[in-house]
């Protein structure tokens, strides 16, 4: 049992193991007073141990009592027999035994499930532990109960009953639902296993509510009195003597499954790591690689995506690109017959959220930003972000004799040249082009280097020489010179709305000036995304573009929406901000990728709240004006997946249930290949998610 249970949860038994093994002692008493009462008193075998079930029934417990006094004095002797010593120590050896498999269970709940289990917990913390999260109270004594109902006394024939040891049971937070290991679903091997035993009735709640989740819960035996269930592959000890008044309690309920069977195939890509390929553009591992790319193929993943690093190929000089591992990647791709959708990174990589490796902007434009550091976007205090070049040397012959875009452009033609043949076949499905920080078109005004965190407004990002030569010269043609300056009353990177005068309710963002320097600070945005995707159009022809929008969703309840403002979109209450960039799409041809698709399952955080945040408001701005315009819209997940609940969130997203034009996502890619994913449990969840996105029927 113990290698099935480092098979299917995955942890050790050292350090866990040591801290929570319990005194034998005491146990071996426990044990005797119940042979000293057995075949008396009723016994329900749980999988903590033999011990005497509770009865609701004051006088029962009263006969009870009566009859243990009979069968403990015969004679009038009261004589306690006596235990042989290889007994004591078979016991205390399967006591241990059992500890052992119960510290490893609670190592992995603790681990990859988020319980705050104690240290010196045993298996009945476990057992209170899921009851509470299904719903049930559950009492310092043992006594359980839904949350809706009163505990008189003890409750009838049927009512779920829990065993308790003498040491108090520890309130459970519960945990984020996307953090959860036991949750909806076979969510891990844990929940798997428990689903197998005989007779387990698993109620239904609403599906794809998180909250339901936590609500009342019932689950109750089915089989008949004195039937013996299956044994617990993972406890390895069995469920006897279960009558009908015995009840399973704590196990999570399946949530009824949406049918997608028939609904509009989405394809789904796989994003590959970020360090697939080292600064000498050579594979890192591709005969892991190549290992890993069959597994997605044998699940019917249509391919693959990849970032081709500006820094990686164009490193040393100016225009001696260096192909070559993206020759061998595309290569393998074709072999196995997936496809791929390849992002043109004109942007660094480290220092953001998620990232594992660093990937800098090519040497020698560092080189030239050491000489003229107004090439990298620059705040008020003066601090450089050198994450992306400015927009402002757009039209700026500073980088050798060379314009910002003209180098974008010569970098997407020597790609386009360079693997043409798998553009001909068709294997190259699109191409995103990067178009800021993070690859997305926005200002990089929340950089975690200069020490913003969430959920800081962030801070204006225009203070380089050449665009505030270009404010300046906005400023003269509106007639007020004086207005070429950012706003002096902002803030900065942590401040909150009420702690500035240029984004609180009433302030001057909505004044004159205001509306003037954020009309020209978007626009600049905007004009900037226009350049890079006319080139990208020329580039590229016969093949679909797409260019990326972050989803800003802190302080979007708010008037000002100021962290918005600072990325560049001019969307406070009473405007809206994205209908600009989404018509140069629509212009250029090119699809959207918005990746706050799935962030609307955090709205119960106490954090969203606290920062005004609405996701869920952003997204239904965002795509429902994308689709009005008639673009393609393909997506990514935002935040590590690897659970049912945020499966269901993004197929409702690719697959909106309610819009009446069946209107769904062009594709979804996957962020991104890593060992988590490829977890048994995991993958098989992953696999479910494919099958139907693709519109499959899915056995439940």
């Amino acid at each position: 049992m113990a290698t099935d249970m480092q098979k299917l949860i995955g942890t050790s038994e050292e350090d866990d193991e040591e801290g929570m093994e319990m005194d034998v002692k005491e146990e071996d008493d426990d044990v005797e007073n119940g042979e000293k009462h057995a075949g008396v008193a009723p016994l329900m075998v749980g999988i903590d141990g033999v011990m005497p079930a509770r009865n609701s029934n004051s006088n029962h417990r009263f006969q009870q009592h009566q009859q243990i006094q009979e069968a403990g004095t015969p004679g009038g002797g009261g004589a306690r027999r006596c235990r042989p010593v290889e007994e004591k120590e078979r016991t205390k050896l399967r006591e241990r035994h059992r500890r052992a498999i119960t510290a490893r269970i609670l190592a992995g709940l603790r681990r990859h499930g988020n319980y705050n289990l104690r240290v010196r917990a045993d298996i009945n913390d476990v057992i209170a532990a899921l009851a509470r999260e299904a719903g049930w109270v559950v009492l310092p004594d043992g006594t359980t109960f839904p949350s809706r109902s009163q505990p008189q006394g003890l409750r009838h024939a049927g009512a779920p009953v829990a065993t308790s040891s003498s040491l108090q049971m520890v309130q459970q937070q519960t945990p984020p639902a996307s953090l959860r290991a036991v949750a909806t679903g076979y969510q891990s091997s844990l929940e798997f296993n428990e689903s197998r035993m005989k007779g387990v009735y698993m109620p239904s709640s609403s599906p794809y509510d998180i909250s339901a989740i936590a609500q009342s819960q019932t689950s109750t035996m089915a089989g008949d009195g004195g039937e013996q269930t299956e044994s617990h592959s993972l406890i390895g000890s069995s469920i006897n003597a279960i009558d009908d008044k015995q009840v399973v309690v704590g196990i999570p309920p399946k949530l009824p499954e949406r049918d997608f069977s028939s609904t509009p195939y989405v394809p789904v890509y796989v994003m590959l790591p970020l360090g697939v390929l080292n600064m000498k553009c050579e594979l890192v591992d591709p005969d892991g690689l190549l290992k890993q790319l069959r597994i997605l193929k044998s699940v019917n993943v249509d391919g693959v995506a990849v970032d081709c690093w500006w820094g990686i190929v164009e490193a040393h000089a100016p225009q001696e690109y260096n192909w070559n591992g993206y020759k061998r990647l595309f290569q393998m791709v074709r072999e196995l017959k997936l496809k791929l959708q390849v992002m043109m990174s004109f942007h660094e990589c480290g220092g953001n959220v998620g990232d594992d490796v660093c990937i800098p902007l090519p040497h020698w434009v560092a080189e030239i930003g050491r000489n003229n550091p107004d090439i990298f976007f620059t705040d008020r205090e003066g601090r450089r972000n050198p994450e992306c070049l400015s927009c402002g040397i757009d039209k700026e012959r500073v980088l050798r004799g060379r314009t910002g875009v003209e180098v974008y452009f010569d970098y997407m033609r020597s790609f386009r040249t360079e693997f043409n043949e798998f553009f001909e076949e068709g294997i190259i499905t699109m191409i995103q082009i990067g178009l800021g920080p993070c690859g997305e078109l926005r200002y990089p005004s929340c950089p975690v280097k200069h020490g913003w965190r969430y959920p800081g407004i962030g801070e204006f990002q225009c203070y380089d020489q050449y665009l505030l030569k270009s404010l300046k010269k906005a400023a003269e043609a509106r007639g007020h010179s004086f207005w070429a300056r950012g706003p002096d009353n902002a803030g900065s990177y942590n401040s909150r709305l009420h702690e500035t005068g240029f984004f609180c309710d009433g302030g001057d963002y909505d004044g004159y000036y205001g509306r003037f320097f954020l009309n020209w600070y978007s626009r600049v945005l905007v004009d900037h995304g226009d350049r890079v995707l006319s080139l990208a159009t020329l580039a590229f022809e016969g093949t679909c573009i797409a260019a990326k929008l972050s989803g800003i969703h802190w302080w979007y309840k708010t008037a000002s929406h100021a962290t918005e403002l600072t990325a560049g979109f001019y969307n406070p209450c009473n405007r809206d901000g994205y209908a600009a960039i989404l018509s140069i799409l629509k212009k250029h041809g090119a699809a959207l990728n918005f990746t706050c698709a799935e962030l609307h399952m955090l709205n119960h955080h106490e954090d969203l709240q606290e920062a005004q945040a609405d996701p869920e408001g952003l997204v239904w701005q965002v795509l429902n004006a994308a689709w009005d315009a008639g673009l393609l819209i393909v997506n990514e997940n935002a935040l590590p997946c690897h659970d049912r609940v945020g499966y269901n969130k993004i197929l409702d997203d690719a697959k909106p249930p309610t819009d009446p034009d069946g209107r769904h996502l062009s594709s979804f890619t996957y962020h991104r290949l890593n060992p988590h994913l490829m977890e048994r449990h995991n993958f098989m969840e992953f696999e479910q998610f494919i099958k139907r996105m693709h519109g499959q029927v899915v056995q439940v």
